[in-house]
């Protein structure tokens, strides 16, 4: 059924009206990137997902771009305290209906724009009656427009829990944003929000997804729920949780929750408020780039939260990434030798990522390696030659002490989130010249 309730100031506004205002309120939701499932197209409709992955680009400061990134409606309930769409704020209003949603996805799939849809929202009248038009929206895109491509949904907290389910056998992806590292942050920035009402959906939809595996273990044509996974975002900066109490709440979602990805947006500051942080250097931005790196230890390279920092150290270093950083405060199990050390341990060192170490086991059953094989393989020598050895023997004469190799370590170069004129936290829009475009993809190491 049509929903006609939409807000009346925006029945005037063109649909290129609304997708300026509603794609420019989407800047600060940073976890849009997509992820491809084993699903393809049944060649009836328009679109398909490749279990390889769709097509990343990227700005300068490595946010996707390759999905259409927009909000439902920027008219909010709800006036927290950091966000630009806050009901207080007097911005520019605008809400699409589902009809212009699908018209805007199917137009851009078409014109190789892009390669799915991202779609959230502000809070219009209720959390359940903003839902039933996101559910609508991906519902005829999904059945009438029979469009098969990547749609990420976020799911909003305190919406019936039939709608979020209904969604998520839509939807590839669906995420619900933590918004604050604490109860104690949101609280304060954002009192109409609570954990409860957060975590609530976040454990439905990841119950979904454990039940439709076993359903489809049973059933193979069940239909998909969420099949992507699920993700979330936390604001850094905002409030003054640690670097140590970020990523435990980041590990004790991965653990609890089974999230695919926890995305980790800089605190960017656009309203006055006596409860916000100045930020005289701007955004946060290498935080949250250490943030990022960190994250990467905790999902692929077996590290722990409490290994990379502790309540006595509770922050990052600043001018280390986080995997050298702990390498350097445990020399005692360097150097270690290539040859006989086992993949765990191999992971560990610095300038070796996952897929160098994966090619160093198995090169090494043909024989010992040497560090010119080290290098075809990939590995940064320059990083790794403080912390290995290859037939006993280390790459060059080099002291195993902690001020040396740091003076060593620190590149003042280092590829941090800033553009060319800066640090830069603005998305790029799908209207941008291309030439401007940065294609880059984060390696780990």
């Amino acid at each position: 059924m049509e929903n006609n309730l939409i807000v009346q100031t925006t029945e005037n506004q063109s649909i290129m009206e609304k997708l300026g205002i509603l794609s420019d309120a989407a800047k600060y939701d940073v976890s849009c990137s997509s992820s491809g499932v084993g699903r393809r197209g049944d060649g009836t409709g328009i679109g398909n997902t490749l279990a390889a992955g769709i097509c990343h680009s990227f700005g300068a400061d490595g946010r996707c771009i390759s999905l259409l990134k927009i909000l439902f409606t920027n008219e909010c309930i709800y006036d927290c305290k950091y966000c630009i769409n806050r009901k207080s704020n007097d911005v520019p209003r605008a809400t699409f209906t589902p009809d212009e949603i699908c018209e805007l996805t199917i137009q851009f799939y078409r014109r190789n724009y892009i390669e799915g849809l991202f779609l959230s929202s502000g809070i219009v009248y209720s959390p359940t009656y903003t839902m039933e038009l996101i559910y609508e929206a991906v519902h005829k895109l999904r059945t009438l427009y029979r469009f098969q491509g990547y749609i990420h949904v976020k799911a909003i907290p305190g919406a019936d829990p039939l709608i979020v389910q209904r969604l998520g056998l839509l939807a590839d992806r669906m995420s619900v944003n933590l918004e604050l590292p604490t109860a104690e942050g949101l609280k304060k920035l954002a009192p109409n929000k609570h954990r409860k009402n957060i975590l609530s959906p976040m454990r439905q939809i990841q119950q979904g997804i454990t039940q439709n595996k076993n359903e489809i273990t049973l059933y193979k044509h069940a239909p998909s729920f969420v099949p992507a996974g699920q993700s979330t975002q936390m604001i850094v900066g905002a409030t003054p949780e640690s670097d140590y109490q970020v990523m435990m709440v980041a590990e004790n979602l991965y653990k609890k929750f089974d999230l695919k990805r926890v995305y980790y947006s800089a605190f960017v500051s656009v309203n006055e408020d006596k409860d916000l942080p100045a930020l005289p250097g701007g955004p946060p931005l290498l935080r949250e780039h250490r943030l990022y790196q960190a994250d990467w230890l905790l999902r692929f390279y077996g590290f722990e939260a409490q290994e990379l920092l502790s309540e006595s150290r509770p922050n990052f270093n600043v001018l280390l990434d986080p995997k050298a950083d702990w390498a350097l405060r445990h020399l005692e199990v360097f150097p270690v030798e290539i040859n006989r050390a086992d993949y765990q341990t191999i992971l560990r060192v610095p300038g070796i990522g996952v897929k160098s170490a994966q090619r160093i086991v198995r090169a090494r059953r043909s024989g010992n390696l040497n560090f010119d094989d080290l290098k075809k393989i990939g590995v940064t020598l320059k990083r790794a030659l403080y912390f290995i050895t290859c037939n006993g023997k280390m790459m060059y004469p080099t002291k195993i002490e902690e001020d040396y190799i740091t003076r060593n370590l620190i590149n003042p170069k280092e590829k941090l989130p800033f553009d060319k004129d800066g640090m830069t936290y603005r998305q790029l829009s799908l209207f941008d010249d291309n030439n401007e475009l940065l294609w880059h993809q984060a390696a780990g190491g």
